[in-house]
């Protein structure tokens, strides 16, 4: 169906763009991520998904390959949807998801609102041969991110703002403090 859509940003909305594309406007629903990231009038090129049910066509749009290939595996896992699978998306990068996939950290994914722990064991189990090994460093920037959320929540942030700005930290910074030190860096640059 549609796999790629390159066109002018017409309008950003909460959780979702309007993509204009040889005269139609594409409702593409995308991670809060890529939602920052998009301007009105300027251009974009996204990889899409087309979710067909009965009587409704949606279109999600992700900034990576690798990003719609992890959200089209998580559709494949029984009571996964696609506002679901978009959600568990937003929790963390790409990496990051895949780590605690294959070394079967249910507990992780289990922050992610509407998913409980029997679907976030159910998405171990059905996607831990499927998502590949993850690449060296990544399962520690896990562990990292994992300490550094609980601390980001002792501090007083939400866990969405502590999510935010974990995910903007680089996967070069492993460690937990450091990760954190990044993120609180972040955080306070963000209300300057």
């Amino acid at each position: 169906m549609i796999g790629h859509l390159k066109g002018t940003v017409s309008a950003v909305r909460a959780g979702y763009a309007i993509v204009s594309a040889g005269g139609v406007g594409y409702k593409v629903f995308v991670t809060r991520e890529l939602l920052l990231t998009l301007k009105q009038d300027n251009e974009t090129s996204v990889w899409t998904h087309l979710a067909v049910r009965e009587s409704i066509l949606d279109l999600y749009g992700f900034s990576s390959e690798e990003e719609l290939r992890l959200f089209e595996l998580l559709l494949t896992v029984s009571g996964i949807g696609p506002k679901s699978a978009l959600s568990i998306l937003d929790i963390a990068s790409v990496e990051t998801l895949r780590s605690a996939v294959s070394t079967g950290n249910a507990s992780y994914l289990t922050k992610v609102s509407g998913i409980g722990k029997k679907t976030a064991e159910k998405i171990v189990l059905e996607l831990r041969d499927k998502v590949g090994t993850s690449i060296d460093g990544s399962s520690a920037t896990l562990k990292g991110d994992e300490e550094a959320l609980e601390a980001m929540r002792a501090l007083g942030y939400s866990q969405g703002e502590a999510r935010d700005a974990l995910r903007k930290v680089p996967q070069e910074i492993e460690r937990s403090n450091e990760r954190l030190r990044e993120a609180l860096r972040i955080l306070g640059s963000n209300k300057k």
